[in-house]
């Protein structure tokens, strides 16, 4: 099986946000995907999810083009602007996004943001777009949305790494699917809310060095107790076919 990782090659190592986050919920999944090639089943894209996402975008780049802040800004007494920058575009795209090479690793780390909004003291908030349909007011209570605050943390040590003066405080834009309607009439109506979260990014430094390890080594890590991807693979392996 071919070996994708080599760290004698001199160019630096690829690694996605996402991978990152690959590697804490299960090591053994991560080995398997960036070493030797062999990932996870694809799951079905959120097509829904990312048309929330494309509209936002394209509402808050009305006002970044008029130097404005959006009415959702003002509501929450968010004192910013959406930050306008020619590389906007570019970090917002799935394979450039914001790159920044770890030099003790050779990774080159990169994960593509949705927006940057800059505040009175010239200092950036990272922001991320989600978007749900539940009964109950959106927050980010539950334990599988950690997720979400290492993806934030992720952003904000990018852009840091890129000379940017970046605030510790970003913000989740959430928008959520309402169930209340008389009736569908082709159309979904969104409560949108704006939630603060205060990122700590210097676990991401010591992940890199483990991760690192874990490429170079030759034994395939353990699989993270709670992994469905692995537990399936052990009871396949034990199936005996006629």
């Amino acid at each position: 099986m071919a070996n994708l990782f080599n760290s004698s090659i001199s160019g630096p190592f690829k690694l996605s946000r996402s991978k990152i986050d690959l590697f804490l919920e299960c090591p053994r999944c991560f080995y398997l995907d960036r070493k030797l090639g062999v990932a996870r089943p694809r799951g079905f894209p959120f097509t829904l999810n990312s048309a929330v996402d494309y509209l936002l975008k394209k509402e808050f780049d009305i006002h970044r083009a008029k130097n404005q802040a959006h009415p959702l800004m003002k509501t929450y007494g968010i004192d910013a602007v959406p930050f306008e920058h020619p590389k906007l575009n570019e970090w917002r795209h799935n394979f450039t996004g914001v790159r920044f090479l770890h030099e003790p690793t050779n990774f080159l780390v990169f994960g593509a943001i949705d927006d940057v909004w800059k505040n009175k003291n010239d200092e950036l908030h990272i922001v991320d777009y989600k978007a749900t349909a539940k009964n109950e007011k959106v927050n980010l209570d539950a334990d599988w949305q950690i997720s979400y605050k290492r993806q934030m943390e992720i952003y904000q040590w990018l852009m840091r790494g890129n000379d940017f003066k970046v605030s510790d405080t970003g913000y989740f834009v959430y928008a959520n699917g309402r169930k209340d309607a008389v009736a569908f009439d082709a159309k979904l109506e969104f409560d949108v809310d704006i939630i603060p979260y205060t990122g700590n990014a210097d676990w991401i430094d010591d992940t890199l060095m483990e991760i690192k390890k874990t490429l170079e080594g030759e034994k395939i890590p353990e699989a993270a107790a709670n992994c469905e991807y692995c537990a399936y693979r052990q009871k396949a392996d034990r199936v005996e076919y006629d």
